[in-house]
């Protein structure tokens, strides 16, 4: 399946975003073009804010439709992408704090609550249709390009570490089978839901709490300062994925998925299983004994993923709760 490139840009969402587009819509880079900060920087969570953040990083990744790639690396753009990342970053870290010791906050991940109420649980015991949908809407940011925010890591950390961590985004991608690819997978599962598949098609439907997940991926994977971070983030999803994917795939069976509607989920149950063990053994157990200044970072890492994917859970659920729509808009009543 074609992940096609979205071929508009996503409408402003407030100055900051606005300014963003402004710049990035000009022309191609110039020397003493600036942008500075239409305002102090006060809503980090705030969809203005996480737009415009996602518009800086999708640069260093597929692009944005009709912007010169020249963009990228544009040092005047660069600083008030910073400018963007500081307040987030501070954000994050003052909602992580007290990080425990990473032993402590590797542990509550390895064990499944009985009592557990995240969006998987919510999709299973109560769901309908309509909410299924719109989880994929929300998590197709992130998975119609799995794993490239966490590639950056690579050339990061060294030794068996690295080692370990190449293997497990091999399978990200398929394991040389590009038919298998999770990006892939994905796409085919919001076809039998009924949803477009092309790369950016909702992404003026998705909220801040969402883009928030998916922008902390990319600030962590950017920096090389926030490696052990980064390392922190990807175990905690691969270490919760199984349990919740096995949720899933039965919550989307029982709504009617089918074979392509479930293919990704029932894929990440057994997979992740095994990458559970690889990264925490391989990876995180590696790097920290080779580098033991990281074990904080590691753990700062795990509780930031956290931080985010707790925000994105309470809102789905406080919507869903309420009778609305967790999207910035519903979606279409015919495309069921």
């Amino acid at each position: 399946m074609d992940l096609r490139e979205r071929d508009v840009l996503p409408v402003p969402r407030g100055p900051l975003s606005a300014a963003v587009l402004a710049l990035l819509t000009s022309g191609p880079p110039a020397a003493g073009r600036l942008l500075a900060p239409p305002g102090p920087l006060t809503e980090p969570w705030g969809e203005d804010h996480q737009l415009a953040l996602h518009l800086c990083y999708e640069l260093h990744g597929r692009g944005l439709p009709g912007v010169p790639a020249d963009w990228e690396w544009d040092p005047g753009l660069l600083r008030f992408r910073q400018e963007l990342e500081r307040p987030f970053l501070a954000a994050v870290r003052a909602e992580a704090e007290p990080v425990p010791p990473l032993r402590e906050a590797l542990e509550p991940l390895l064990t499944e609550p009985p009592d557990g109420t995240g969006p998987s649980h919510f999709l299973l015991a109560e769901g309908e249709r309509r909410h299924a949908r719109e989880y994929l809407v929300h998590r197709s940011v992130y998975h119609l390009k799995e794993a490239d925010p966490q590639l950056w890591m690579l050339p990061r950390i060294h030794g068996p570490a690295q080692a370990v961590l190449t293997a497990v985004l091999y399978d990200e991608y398929g394991a040389g089978r590009p038919e298998r690819a999770h990006s892939l997978l994905f796409a085919r599962m919001m076809a039998a839901f009924g949803l477009d598949t092309g790369y950016g098609d909702y992404l003026d439907l998705v909220p801040a709490p969402t883009l928030a997940v998916v922008n902390l991926m990319t600030l962590f994977g950017l920096h090389r300062a926030l490696r052990g971070a980064a390392v922190g983030q990807f175990a905690t999803i691969e270490i919760t994925s199984s349990p919740g994917s096995a949720r899933l795939a039965t919550a989307l069976e029982r709504f009617g998925g089918g074979p392509d509607g479930t293919l990704f989920y029932r894929e990440h149950i057994e997979a992740d299983a095994v990458h559970e063990q690889l990264v925490r053994r391989g990876v995180i157990e590696e790097l920290v004994a080779a580098e033991p200044e990281f074990a904080r970072d590691v753990a700062f890492g795990t509780v930031a993923a956290g931080v985010v994917d707790g925000r994105f859970a309470d809102h789905l659920l406080g919507c869903w709760r309420a009778g609305r729509s967790s999207l910035r808009s519903a979606l279409p009543d015919w495309a069921v």
